[in-house]
């Protein structure tokens, strides 16, 4: 119960999240969508911490198949809201009744990591891997959460039992005539079921996977585009010799 709640006050936050741009500089997200092991880990994050409340209707339950799982797998640990494997990955609330709770209806997930870059200019998986690294507790806001990559951010902490609660140290350093707060790193207030380290590889796994749902051909496509210029390169040395080959008796 207390996931479902936190997954739908996801959903206003994360629109606006979306929509905002953001000053503070981005962590690299790992490229992970080529490691079957963190996509499905990824997928049980998402499945349990995003679906209550944002679906992914661009994304059937069976195309998880292509990383790795059974669909026994995915009926037993990832289908909260169906009982149909064919179905396409709907959220478990009603979404007449969330825009009426908060304002707005929790967006669809199937391709945030592509249309955030559009939207800010930051790389999509960049942002949602910073994103969710960077809340802490705020007793100036509703939520009692903030968050540095979206300042004022509407969403609380939906990871917040794995991470734990801590808070920014920023110190004050003077730039060109005026004092502002630079940020230098983390103090815990209370541990999370996960370590710094532990919480870091489930939010690369979990953006990993919103990466490759965003787009389940990108490697396939990569693969056959580098397989396609080796077979232009080898073409274009067979093709110089035959026509070497053809002119050497013409004078």
């Amino acid at each position: 119960m207390k996931k479902w709640i936190i997954g739908c006050l996801m959903a206003v936050g994360l629109s606006q999240a979306m929509a905002a741009g953001s000053t503070f500089p981005m962590d690299k997200a790992p490229n992970r969508t080529n490691d079957m092991a963190a996509l499905q880990n990824g997928a049980k994050l998402f499945a349990n911490y995003c679906l209550s409340c944002h679906s992914a209707s661009f994304m059937r339950y069976n195309r998880l198949t292509e990383i790795g799982l059974t669909e026994r797998q995915i009926r037993d640990n990832l289908m909260f809201a169906t009982d149909r494997i064919g179905d396409t990955m709907q959220a478990n609330i009603n979404q007449r009744q969330a825009k009426e709770w908060f304002g707005a209806a929790p967006p669809d997930l199937t391709l945030v990591a592509r249309s955030r870059a559009a939207i800010g200019g930051h790389s999509g998986p960049d942002y949602l891997y910073t994103f969710l690294r960077t809340y802490y507790r705020d007793g100036e806001k509703l939520t009692g959460w903030n968050n540095l990559a979206f300042p004022n951010v509407g969403m609380p902490n939906p990871l917040w039992e794995l991470q734990g609660e801590r808070r920014p140290i920023f110190e004050t350093v003077t730039s060109r005539g005026h004092e502002v707060e630079v940020f230098r790193g983390w103090e815990e207030v209370t541990p999370g079921a996960m370590t710094a380290a532990e919480y870091d590889n489930a939010i690369a796994d979990l953006v990993g996977f919103m990466q490759w749902m965003a787009e389940p051909g990108q490697n396939d496509r990569v693969r056959m585009g580098v397989l396609v210029l080796l077979f232009l390169a080898v073409f274009t040395v067979v093709a110089w010799r035959l026509n070497a080959a053809y002119w050497k008796d013409i004078k």
